[in-house]
């Protein structure tokens, strides 16, 4: 029966403490809600007494607002950061496209600023396509006979002479390289103005033979067309000598790396059969 007992005891305590808590906030909305001074006077005397004896509970709470807040701040700081990050590399993108941009611009600047004698004209083209190998070094270009080109016609960059038209179409045209391994080219080396002969080699740096007054010849001199193959005019830019031991090579003035947009060379009687082609035509007079 002592079991039986403390459990209804125990319910009694329990039923006690809820009807003091009830009648206890009871009061509390009372007093918080009653209009006259001598109430308010009374709650202000409650507050006085009870909150500074409270503030021990309130440290915590101040600190964990501030914590909140914090990280509420550190939150959108985050956000920010990687939404910088993000146009950050859209900018890098940008970046990027300027720079091929100034680079395609300065390979046309250069195509527009080389002396040409007055009696040639020449048709800028882009290259669609490397079709060489190892053994094997051309590229289509979209000029063709319908632009008034002739098969072996001398094509340049920029910079220097690339190579010459091979097989000609309507309207593309493979050009074969100079640095072909069947490519020949009669040079002068200026300025003792030495004959040679440039052999293709596949690589950037063909070799000369059947040159004479080697012991005159120093690197660095200019290599240029002679013309008298009769198919390049004289004097266009091959490249500059390099020496070593006894053979006799040539560093090339065209940028091979970088080959986008060329000019084929032709002679200004040859007639374009196109109603819409744009001529640039650079005379020594310019």
């Amino acid at each position: 029966m002592a079991p039986k007992t403390n459990s209804l005891g125990w319910s009694t305590v329990k039923f006690i403490l809820m009807v003091i808590a009830i009648i206890l906030l009871a009061i509390t909305l009372v007093l918080w809600r009653a209009d006259n001074q001598r109430v308010e006077r009374l709650r202000m005397d409650i507050l006085d007494s009870t909150i500074p004896n409270f503030n021990f509970l309130l440290r915590p709470l101040t600190t964990l607002g501030k914590i909140i807040t914090d990280f509420k701040a550190y939150n959108r700081v985050y956000q920010q950061n990687q939404e910088l990050k993000s146009e950050l590399q859209r900018m890098e993108g940008w970046r990027e496209v300027a720079l091929q941009l100034e680079q395609d611009n300065a390979k046309l600047r250069a195509l527009s600023n080389l002396k040409l004698n007055p009696n040639l004209v020449f048709l800028t083209g882009e290259v669609l396509a490397d079709v060489g190998g190892p053994f094997n070094q051309s590229a289509l270009i979209n000029v063709g006979s319908l632009d008034g080109i002739t098969e072996g016609a001398a094509v340049l960059d920029g910079l220097g002479l690339v190579g010459r038209i091979a097989t000609l179409g309507e309207d593309t045209s493979r050009i074969i390289f100079i640095t072909d391994s069947n490519f020949r080219l009669p040079v002068t080396i200026l300025p003792i103005r030495a004959k040679a002969i440039m052999n293709g080699n596949n690589s950037l740096y063909p070799e000369l033979t059947f040159f004479d007054s080697e012991e005159q010849i120093k690197s660095g001199y200019r290599v240029v067309t002679s013309g008298s193959d009769g198919v390049f005019v004289p004097d266009l830019l091959v490249g500059s000598i390099i020496k070593n031991k006894n053979k006799l090579y040539v560093n090339l003035a065209a940028d091979f790396a970088n080959i986008e947009f060329l000019r084929v060379l032709r002679s200004s009687k040859g007639k374009s059969l196109r109603n819409n082609v744009d001529l640039l035509v650079n005379s020594s007079e310019n």
